[in-house]
């Protein structure tokens, strides 16, 4: 294998309960767009099945041992990478499901891109993960109270992603408004836990964005909004923050929401 390759991944997720919508991030694939198809060039899966079962202590390990020697048996194959994942959609139980694919964004050898990707989505500990709810809430409470001291929260909107994707698509990003320019959109995004929305938010961004440009007649820009104190030492910090950057996602924090506001009020002539 080639170390300087570009390779995107896509995560397995266990999801026991399909209306909660609740998962564990359990295997990360890694995959490589040559002449002759989309060939599998690595496999990841976690070492840590206490997150599992603490999701659900009913978790059939058995199966999901068997469905990771499969997949580790395909390494190597070339085929198609959209009916390779929907082979996997269609063939894995209905327990576990195939994200988004992720492109490869920073300029690091596969190896380590790999390594790197695996260790943020696959070994980060869960009781940091426990507390990412309140972390975006937080920021949330922070843009709602700057955009209504602005007098412009009444003409803010939700912009669902899904007339721009696939029916059924659940992700709304948090505000939104129209300058007869272009669509701005602000999404707060914790990374005090963990750098999985982050990393999310920058692989569909690309896909969307186009899309809403061409049915809506205007571009649009997109701010995610994290943590002021945000660590920037923490390697998976950086590397999602370089993601969202590469993805042209402006990040700022919360202590610019202000400012944000502001010219959100200038903008609305409010």
């Amino acid at each position: 294998m080639s170390d300087r390759r570009q390779v995107e991944f896509f995560l397995l997720r266990y999801v026991p309960d399909a209306v909660k919508g609740e998962f564990v991030n359990f295997g990360l694939v890694a995959i490589e767009n040559g002449p002759n198809g989309a060939e599998l060039i690595d496999v990841r899966f976690t070492k840590d099945r206490s997150r599992i079962l603490c999701l659900d202590p009913q978790a059939d390990l058995e199966m999901l041992t068997k469905l990771q020697e499969e997949i580790k048996q395909e390494i190597g194959a070339a085929k198609d990478r959209a009916v390779m994942l929907r082979r996997m959609e269609d063939s894995f139980s209905n327990v576990i499901q195939v994200s988004e694919v992720m492109p490869a964004l920073t300029k690091e050898s596969a190896a380590t891109e790999i390594e790197t990707v695996a260790t943020i989505f696959l070994e980060s500990p869960k009781l940091r993960r426990t507390r990412e709810p309140a972390g975006r809430h937080r920021i949330l409470e922070t843009m709602r109270n700057e955009f209504e001291k602005a007098g412009v929260m009444v003409l803010l909107n939700t912009v669902p992603a899904e007339p721009y994707t696939k029916a059924g698509d659940p992700f709304k990003f948090d505000f939104g408004y129209n300058t007869g320019r272009e669509i701005k959109l602000f999404q707060a995004v914790s990374m005090r836990a963990g750098v999985d929305s982050a990393v999310m938010l920058a692989a569909r961004y690309p896909k969307i964005a186009p899309e809403m440009a061409r049915v809506t007649g205007l571009p649009p820009m997109l701010t995610a909004v994290v943590e002021a104190e945000l660590d920037k030492s923490r390697s998976e910090v950086g590397f999602a923050l370089e993601m969202m950057r590469e993805s042209r996602i402006r990040v700022l924090s919360t202590a610019d929401v202000r400012g944000i506001a502001e010219v959100a009020r200038r903008e609305l002539r409010v």
